[in-house]
């Protein structure tokens, strides 16, 4: 494990090289991704058959073989148990309920000069949604990403999510039934992406797509961005935790490893000025991790990605935090609320000891489709916006043409574009005379 003194020599160092995290080194993988992706553009489903053969060990007879069957999919929902099913709508509901209230809606407005000038705000037709599911299979992503699309009033929402020998996870399938989505398909990967940005001739092409996924997702996405939007360019998973004396230790402990045993590439990251709260969140890392199912993956995580950084103050620890901008930030301070409006980048933050991570990784509400690597800087969670469009509204009275048009012809004679300028002067010649 890697722990650090902010009095250290070369502290600074070693912190750009944490800030430099969210590089990915995508020129490992851009030549096979873009390889991957040409092959869809230009064989189209016969490319994908031969991807899902080769990267997820089955051989689909057809590309209707591909698509996933909604029987199954009802079939799965039926069959779940009482419990688990109650879960599920319990999620459905909190995140729907989170996301209805992040809908803008259209307006328009009328000036004194009778001009009207507006927004007019529109879901995108149609949406494609990539789930995880090499490593794990991920219902919860689905809801996070289907939700907002519904709640957006897309029209067209399909599914492309890998099956690894053909065995679909029962409980991804129960939660297509329950999204109401019957359009899905068993491909993984950067094939994924290229299948949906560029579509085939039983497929049409969606206008943006959303969900997490490897290095080789994240490099088709900003490959394909611009032939179709994207949400973001997200990275493997990371939490960074901000805490003082009189934390709990082990709820420290196990809010860093939910995050550990995602991937051996996920980061964790605490953050304290009490040196003896660092030291025991370690050594119930150290009792926890033998007991974990995926101990393997959470072992790895913390030994080469985690930090445990110790500073001198509460100042020095929100100002660092800052400078990371983690994608999941916990607060686990006294008054943790009255902290807020000191962060200043994260994708979610957790206030108090009771937000554990996991409560936002599936039922809290917002979205758990987070930046990652530093972008919270810049980037926002996945949201309702995402799967919308805006146009602007503009309706010109002659009045407001009679009161502004001369204006707009002096900027568009000063830039030195004539027909931008005689546009506006033929109707104010015609207005003048009355015509």
């Amino acid at each position: 494990m890697q722990i650090l003194d902010t009095r250290d020599e070369g502290f600074s160092h070693k912190f750009a090289e944490i800030l430099g995290r969210g590089q990915m080194d995508i020129t490992q993988v851009s030549a096979s991704v873009q390889k991957l992706l040409n092959e869809i553009k230009n064989e189209g489903e016969v490319a994908v058959l031969r991807h899902i053969a080769t990267f997820d060990m089955w051989q689909p007879s057809d590309f209707e073989s591909v698509r996933i069957d909604s029987k199954d999919c009802q079939k799965a929902y039926e069959a779940l148990d009482k419990e688990l099913k109650n879960s599920l709508h319990i999620a459905y509901e909190r995140i729907f309920d989170f996301h209805s209230k992040q809908k803008e809606k259209t307006w328009i407005h009328t000036e004194s000069n009778g001009s009207m000038l507006g927004q007019r705000v529109t879901p995108v037709q149609r949406a494609g949604l990539y789930i995880p599911g090499g490593k794990a299979a991920y219902p919860s992503s689905l809801l996070m990403n289907a939700i907002p699309a519904i709640v957006a009033g897309v029209e067209e929402i399909i599914v492309c999510t890998p099956t690894p020998q053909n065995q679909p996870n029962e409980l991804l399938l129960a939660t297509l039934h329950l999204c109401g989505i019957s359009e899905a398909y068993k491909v993984g990967g950067a094939s994924a992406i290229g299948l949906m940005a560029y579509g085939t001739r039983n497929l049409p092409k969606v206008d943006v797509i959303t969900g997490p996924g490897n290095i080789y997702v994240a490099t088709a996405k900003k490959m394909v961005f611009g032939d179709v939007n994207v949400d973001m360019i997200a990275g493997p998973s990371e939490i960074g935790i901000i805490a003082q004396s009189g934390a709990n230790a082990e709820y420290i402990a196990w809010d860093l490893l939910s995050q550990a045993e995602h991937d051996e590439l996920a980061s964790s990251i605490l953050i304290s000025d009490d040196r003896e709260l660092i030291n025991q969140a370690i050594a119930h890392i150290e009792r926890i991790i033998p007991t974990l199912s995926r101990k393997d993956i959470a072992n790895t995580s913390i030994q080469k990605r985690s930090v445990f950084i110790h500073t001198q103050s509460l100042d020095e620890s929100i100002e660092l935090m800052n400078k990371i901008a983690p994608e999941h930030l916990e607060v686990l301070t006294p008054n943790a609320f009255s902290l807020l409006p000191r962060i200043k980048n994260a994708g979610a933050i957790f206030l108090g000891e009771y937000a554990s991570e996991p409560i936002g990784d599936y039922l809290a509400g917002p979205n758990h489709t987070l930046p990652t690597g530093g972008s919270a800087r810049f980037f926002s969670p996945l949201g309702v916006e995402h799967f919308m469009k805006k146009s602007s509204i503009i309706y010109f009275s002659k009045e407001a043409m009679c009161e502004l048009g001369q204006s707009c012809a002096t900027l568009a004679h000063t830039e030195g574009l004539e027909a931008h300028k005689m546009a506006v002067l033929s109707r104010l010649k015609n207005l003048s005379q009355g015509v």
